[in-house]
């Protein structure tokens, strides 16, 4: 059975921000971009550190944008995001996607990005996203689906990275193959009509491998992800350091590569 609600397995640890805020309108919703226009209100769903959200609420200006995120230390650097852009039309509040505080039908556009992997029930979520969203507006959702994720050179730890993240993952009550079930999820939710798609992160760069491995080497060792691994039995902190070590094994690499896809869906309310 789902849990109502999941760990969020990643926490806001620096290394966690330093992604989340690398993350714009153009590099993790580029699939939305043409439903948007001038005017449209807009609730961005696990907002984080608000670099999308604000992006957002420049496309849409005059239109009103709230960023929601269960955390609240997270909204103060949202709020700040937001304010050093010179942003008037966005604004953000504490809020959980399986009950968000608003009345039925009050946003053109809901938006959600790397959130429904986090969560125990997201068909359950897509129907609360549906039912704050006006008739005719857009449901959207991307997700990373970690089983489909790729790289070169075939560095052995991490395939124990991959391993131990989905099991500390799914111990959590969240799901890393979200992406692939979006289309599903979405239907049982109640969604007619879905327009379901894919696009991939790929880190290829001498900065690129630098940037992604130091991240996820940094994550592993010190992140609320590295706390419930062995918490929850599913390693020690040996193993950690070995997994971190592969990271950096690959981040040198001069011939490095790794892909993120993603499933997305928007869905007409």
């Amino acid at each position: 059975m789902p849990r109502p609600n999941a760990v969020y397995t990643h926490g806001h640890h620096e290394s966690v921000l330093r992604s989340h805020r690398w993350r714009t309108a153009a590099n993790s919703a580029a699939y939305l971009l043409p439903a948007l226009a001038p005017g449209l209100s807009v609730l961005d769903v696990g907002c984080g550190p608000g670099t999308v959200t604000a992006d957002l609420a420049a496309l849409v200006a005059p239109g009103e944008v709230v960023g929601v995120d269960r955390a609240e230390d997270v909204l103060a650097e949202a709020r700040s995001t937001a304010a050093a852009r010179g942003l008037g039309n966005v604004r953000f509040a504490r809020a959980d996607v399986l009950a968000l505080d608003f009345p039925d039908d009050s946003f053109d556009v809901v938006h959600a990005h790397q959130v429904l992997q986090h969560v125990g029930d997201p068909v359950a979520a897509l129907r609360e996203m549906r039912r704050v969203c006006r008739p005719g507006g857009v449901v959207a959702a991307r997700d990373a689906d970690y089983a489909s994720m790729a790289w070169y050179p075939l560095v052995p730890g991490l395939d124990d990275w991959l391993d131990l993240y989905h099991r500390v993952a799914r111990a959590g009550g969240g799901e890393p193959d979200a992406g692939r079930r979006l289309l599903s999820w979405a239907r049982e939710a109640g969604f007619g009509d879905v327009t379901a798609g894919a696009d991939v992160w790929c880190f290829a760069t001498d900065a690129d491998r630098a940037w992604w491995s130091g991240l996820w080497a940094e994550r592993t060792t010190g992140s609320a992800y590295a706390r419930l691994a062995v918490e929850g039995g599913h390693t020690d902190r040996a193993g950690l350091e070995r997994i971190a070590a592969a990271w950096h094994e690959w981040g040198g690499q001069p011939g490095g590569w790794f892909s993120v896809p993603h499933g997305e869906i928007l869905c007409r309310a």
